[in-house]
Parts: C-alpha cells; structure tokens; sequence
C-alpha cells in the first residue's frame, strides 16, 4: 500500500488526519486545499480523496461531505508520515522531579499519573515481571505461644506481613537462626523453588525447623502473589470528557470493560513487553476488544537492562500522537533510570 501512495497523496492524507486530530470535523476540500500547501485544484483533491477512500483510509461520515480517517489511516500516517516534536523542557523537567526512586510502588504510581496529566487521557504502568514470587529478605517475629509474625521484603522493597500457626512454640533464637539459614542460603529466589530445595535437604535441618520454614515459605509465596498488582491505571475518567468516545454508550462500555477485564489490558502491555521502544495499537489491532476509536501508545522499560514492564496511555485515535509519543518515550527511559538505581 506504500508504493501506491505518491508524494502528493501522502500529503493530502497527513494533512487531513491532522486537521481532523485538530479540530474533530470531517475535513473537506478547502481545508485541504488552504493547509496542504500544494497547488492543486478542487478536482484534483477530490480525484485523490476518492482513491485514498477506495484505499480504506479515509471514509465519508454520512452526514458531511468531508472525510474522515479510518484505523488503517491512522496506522498509515503513525508509520509513514508522522513527525514527533520534541518535549518541552518544563515536561521532560516535571516528569525527572516526580520519578524518584524512593519507593518502588510509589514510582510506579507516579509515572501513571504524569502519563495521564501530561496526555489528558489514562496512564497505565504494567508492574515489573521480573523475579515474581521472590524474597529478598525474611524475618520472624514471635507473637504468642503458637503464633507467629512472618515479615517479607521483596525485591523492590515492598513488605508484606503474615501470621503463621505453629505446632509448637518456638523460641527467639530459634526463628533468628531460621530466618538467617534462608536468607543467606535462598535471598533473590522464588519461594516454589526454595520449598523444593529445603525438602531436598531435609537430612540437615531438623524436622521441627523444616516444618516452621516450610509453612513460612507457603504463606510467604500467596502473600507476594496476592498483593501483586497486574498494573497500574490512572486518569480514566479523563476519557468521559473525550467526545469522540463519550458520545455513543456501547462504545463508552466497551471501552470500561477493557478496563474492568485485567487480562484484556494485560495481553496488550504484555504483547509490547516483546518490541522495541514505543508502538502504537489502534482499534481492534491488539486482538483484544477495544474499540476502533481507541488507540494505546506503549513503551517498554527496564531494570538493570532487563525488560520487565510497560508503560502506555489510553486514549481516543484523534490524539496528537507527535505529542504522546515523546511523553510515552521519556516516561519509560526515567522509570528504567529510576528503579535501575533503587
């Protein structure tokens, strides 16, 4: 389809999307003819607008002469024809003050966040995949005679707490000495696999500590697991003042229920966890069900030079992408930057 789009189709074409981008009216004629700078007459452009129709990338609304784009439009003009500008200094600036790498969680948050009130659309942040269900760190804390506080830090600092049941008591130096065998011998492993090592060296622990260590590992594991968020979203309310989405109910619910279905918005950050640098899925492009007038613009980030994570915005496919995409860019370069240093 490249091939069969001259120089002065393509002009007509990113002129079109983007005074569409701009003012949200089906664009005719004149406005092609006084924005894309080419000398052309009215019946030129209308020969031009009827083959890039019969293309599939533009389409007559029923209720103006003027053309609208379609997804496969969109992706044309994302692919072939778009210029990014450059993000202002105050934006690259408000986005380095506010992505501290203090606290994991809290990082995470603020980069959906800035996503959202830099675009105006929703932010969403996929939390990091890497080293699920893993420890850095153990601590038991003895509660009553058969009760004891189970304490887990993560990886990325998070602490999560669990009271275990024991079958008899034990004391202080008993749970130091469990906790430090696990911790030199397992720290950064995922509790699965330190359970089916500690049952491999049954013969050098006693029966007794390997039943304190094997319950803790257990309620260790579903602790992490269970307070792991898939990802976070910020800024979804800012689409209910979109009038592109908000004017049609059917499509305002469908695009909630992506929303609601986790597993939907994480297939779509899950498939950008594979590419490279920032891509953009409009409509139904990601296999999911979104709507046509959705698109989600995504990059992929780092820690220590590992992919773990994505970061996107949501929003309708009349967005200023030379804009968002920047903004998508810089965020997932200052989250990487951030937690590589935590």
């Amino acid at each position: 389809m490249i091939r069969m789009l001259d120089k002065r189709a393509q002009v007509l074409l990113k002129t079109l999307i983007e005074r569409y981008i701009t003012e949200g009216q089906p664009v005719g004629s004149r406005t092609l003819s006084k924005y894309s700078g080419l000398d052309l007459s009215p019946a030129t452009i209308r020969n031009v607008m009827s083959d890039l129709e019969e293309m599939g990338f533009i389409i007559s609304p029923h209720t103006s002469a003027g053309r609208v784009p379609t997804p496969a439009g969109y992706r044309f003009f994302v692919d072939t024809l778009l210029i990014t500008k450059p993000l202002e200094s105050a934006e690259i600036h408000q986005l380095e003050d506010n992505l501290h790498a203090d606290n994991p969680q809290r990082v995470l948050h603020s980069a959906s966040n800035l996503l959202s009130q830099l675009t105006q659309f929703a932010g969403v942040v996929m939390t990091p995949r890497r080293r699920a269900g893993t420890f850095r760190q153990i601590e038991f804390l003895k509660l009553s005679e058969k009760r004891v506080l189970l304490i887990v830090v993560t990886p990325s600092g998070d602490v999560q707490n669990r009271i275990l049941f024991t079958e008899r008591e034990y004391g202080a130096t008993e749970l130091i000495e469990a906790a430090n065998y696990i911790n030199q011998n397992y720290s950064g492993q995922s509790f699965e696999s330190v359970r089916a090592k500690l049952h491999g060296e049954l013969s050098q622990l006693r029966q007794d500590m390997y039943a304190l260590m094997s319950v803790a590992l257990e309620a260790g594991g579903r602790a992490v697991s269970e307070n792991s968020e898939q990802y976070v979203i910020s800024g979804e309310r800012n689409l209910l003042s979109v009038q592109d989405l908000s004017s049609d109910v059917t499509r305002l619910k469908q695009l909630f229920e992506l929303f609601e279905r986790k597993s939907s918005l994480v297939q779509i950050l899950d498939i950008s966890l594979r590419g490279h640098g920032v891509q953009i899925f409009i409509g139904g492009e990601t296999g999911v069900s979104a709507p046509d007038e959705v698109s989600v613009v995504t990059a992929p980030y780092k820690v220590d030079g590992e992919v773990v994570g994505t970061v996107g915005v949501i929003g309708p496919t009349r967005m200023a992408y030379e804009r968002v995409i920047p903004i998508v860019d810089v965020t997932a370069k200052l989250l990487s930057s951030a937690l590589s240093h935590t």
